[in-house]
């Protein structure tokens, strides 16, 4: 199976049909609720609900997940039934596989009941209609590429006793963003220091991002947090809430990260934890929902589906 787990929770949509291939006396038959095995509407819908509920039991890489809602619903034309599924589920994956064996079943259960009155009587044509929810939907394009720094907090790192492994493990997940990270520097813990590098990252080098990586803690060296606090010209709590929401599912010693986030400009500041694997989660946890910050601060809407262009710049540079 695929490793899930660094994915977070979305809400996912499915929609899926099949086609049931019959004569119009068979027809007739469904519409009138004459087939002698029961309402082969309500059977067929009964199954493929249950079906869309187990549908990790018949496909193999298919995961377990919550089923929140299953829909069946059916049309009857001249010589055919459309059967269509809808599938939600609040989960890490998508429910195409679930909206589509719940069409199967349905199908199979359909054609279970009318088979002794129809010898050419079959079914096909599955296939998914639509599909919403997960990293696909949440994803901005930009006309160029977003700058960012990386800063390393730590004064064994500084001095070169310590190999820095969380700075690059950042630096690696936002070039595979398409985030460009022309600055990535080792700071020790001096408040001073910190402070003055990540103001002028922000005032005179107009980077888009600030992150950085150590000095969250609660230790008596962690200082990042008070450095970098006193810059903020808007807090952004909901950064937060998110980064350590995900963490703590992940390790209760995540509620011990004092990372804060905010604007200064238009340059977003993100303080994240100093360890490599408590970086990745929280980078995991931040994209691709941070990249929609900037759009918003440049007067963009949230409903917009569009490249956006950073004010200032043009489409050509």
């Amino acid at each position: 199976m695929i490793d899930v787990s660094p994915k977070f929770n979305t809400l996912r949509y499915a929609l899926a049909e099949g086609i049931l291939y019959t004569t119009p006396d068979i027809i007739n038959k469904i519409r009138d609720n004459q087939v002698p095995k029961g309402d082969v509407r309500q059977v067929a819908r009964a199954a493929g609900i249950q079906a869309a509920k187990r549908s990790a039991e018949w496909i193999v890489f298919c995961h377990t997940l919550p089923v929140d809602w299953v829909e069946i619903r059916f049309e009857l034309l001249e010589d055919r039934m459309i059967v269509r599924a809808e599938v939600r589920a609040v989960w890490k994956t998508g429910v195409e596989m679930e909206a589509m064996t719940a069409v199967s079943a349905a199908l199979l259960n359909a054609y279970d009941m009318l088979k002794p009155f129809d010898a050419e009587l079959s079914f096909g044509d599955i296939r998914l209609v639509k599909k919403k929810g997960g990293k696909s939907d949440y994803k901005d394009s930009f006309a160029h590429p977003l700058q960012a720094a990386v800063l390393v907090i730590s004064d064994s790192t500084h001095a070169g006793t310590r190999k820095d492994k969380s700075g690059r493990v950042i630096q690696s997940f936002l070039e595979k963003q398409g985030v460009e990270v022309p600055v990535y520097e080792i700071l020790p813990d001096d408040v001073q220091q910190i402070a003055e590098k990540v103001k002028k990252l922000c005032d005179d080098d107009g980077l888009d991002l600030v992150i950085t990586t150590g000095g969250t803690g609660f230790g008596p060296k962690d200082q990042t947090p008070e450095a970098v606090k006193p810059l903020l010209e808007k807090e952004a709590p909901g950064i937060v809430e998110a980064l350590r929401k995900h963490g703590k599912e992940r390790t209760p010693y995540a509620m011990l990260s004092r990372e804060i986030a905010g604007l200064r400009g238009t340059t977003v500041m993100i303080t994240l934890p100093g360890s490599s694997r408590g970086a990745l989660e929280s980078m995991q946890a931040l994209f691709p929902g941070l990249l929609h910050a900037f759009p918003m601060m440049w007067g963009g809407g949230h409903g917009e589906a569009k490249r956006w262009l950073k004010p200032g710049h043009t489409e050509g540079e």
